[in-house]
C-alpha cells in the first residue's frame, strides 16, 4: 500500500529586480500525516528549508487567494502559476510554481487519502501514548 506521494518540482524564487532563482523543491504527502503537505526547498549553500501547511490551504490557494499570516497563496491565470508568500522571523520569500504540475500532484494525494477521510488515517491512541511517554 502506498504510504507517500513525493514529487520534485522546480519553483522560482522571485527577488526583484533580479531574474527568478530556480529552487529544486520536494513536495511530500504522507498517509500518516493526512492533513499536511510538506514542502522542502533545496537552497545553496543554506541547505534544505522545510515548510509544512495544510493540504486544504494548498487546494484552496490554487483557485483563490488563501491564507494569512506566515503563508499566503494565490493563483494567476495568464501564466498558470501558483504564487506563495512565506514569512518567518528569519525572513520573507515570494515564490511561484506551475499550477498544472501542482494540481496533478495534489490530485494524487486525494487518491491516496480522499477529502473528508483524513481522520481515518490517524491512530490517536498510539500518538497520544507516544507523546506521553516521550517516544520518537
Amino acid at each position: 500500500m502506498t504510504e507517500c506521494i513525493d514529487q520534485m518540482l522546480h519553483m522560482e524564487l522571485l527577488s526583484a529586480p533580479e531574474e527568478p532563482v530556480i529552487l529544486p523543491t520536494l513536495l511530500s504527502y504522507r498517509r500518516r500525516d493526512p492533513f499536511a503537505v510538506h514542502v522542502t526547498f533545496h537552497t545553496e549553500p543554506g541547505g534544505p528549508v522545510p515548510w509544512v501547511f495544510s493540504r486544504e490551504l494548498l487546494s484552496q490557494g490554487m483557485h483563490e487567494p488563501s491564507g494569512d499570516g506566515d503563508i499566503r497563496l494565490w493563483p494567476s491565470g495568464p501564466d498558470a502559476m501558483l504564487h506563495l508568500a512565506l514569512s518567518s522571523p528569519q525572513g520573507y520569500a515570494r515564490l511561484r510554481a506551475p499550477l498544472p504540475a501542482l494540481a496533478e500532484w495534489l490530485r494524487h494525494t486525494y487518491l491516496l487519502v480522499p477529502a473528508g477521510h483524513e481522520g481515518e488515517q490517524l491512530d490517536c491512541d498510539a500518538e497520544l501514548s507516544r507523546l506521553l511517554h516521550g517516544a520518537p
